[in-house]
């Protein structure tokens, strides 16, 4: 589905064209957990790889890693710091064939730092953007829209 590859592009040997996804979730956003590590709700609490402008709050948006506080969960995982994936987000995602996709929830899913998932299985569809971005994710997810 990539759309072919603008000759600038070609030539800098940057990573493919990648489609504009708006950042619809800001910092301090709660978000469902779609992973059966045990967390229920997750607070974003940092946007990593995340570069901003003074006093712009930073958002993520799907296939983006952020840095999660577990605020809803079992008591081994509560107010613990983990890495996650943002897997869904309500906001509509534009696609390259000009149709757009949304989702009823804003989820993620919990990571190690170098990547792994904590989890062994992903419940709901995962967005075919943070699918494309993580083969790991791919691998787990039942559906991928």
């Amino acid at each position: 589905m990539p759309a072919a590859k603008s000759r600038a592009v070609s030539a800098k040997g940057v990573e493919e064209y990648k489609p504009h996804i708006t950042r619809s979730i800001p910092v301090p956003s709660i978000i469902n957990c779609a992973d059966n590590t045990g967390a229920r709700k997750l607070k974003v609490v940092q946007v990593i790889g995340y570069k901003g402008r003074l006093r712009r709050i930073p958002a993520a948006s799907v296939g983006d890693e952020v840095v999660v506080v577990v605020k809803v969960g079992t008591p081994e995982v509560r107010k613990q710091i983990f890495h996650a994936v943002i897997v869904r987000q309500k906001y509509p995602i534009r696609r390259l064939s000009g149709d757009r996709i949304s989702f009823e929830d804003n989820a993620a899913v919990l990571i190690t730092p170098e990547g792994e998932l904590k989890g062994t299985e992903i419940k709901g569809p995962v967005a075919y953007e943070a699918a494309e971005k993580w083969p790991r994710i791919a691998n787990l997810a039942s559906m991928i829209v």
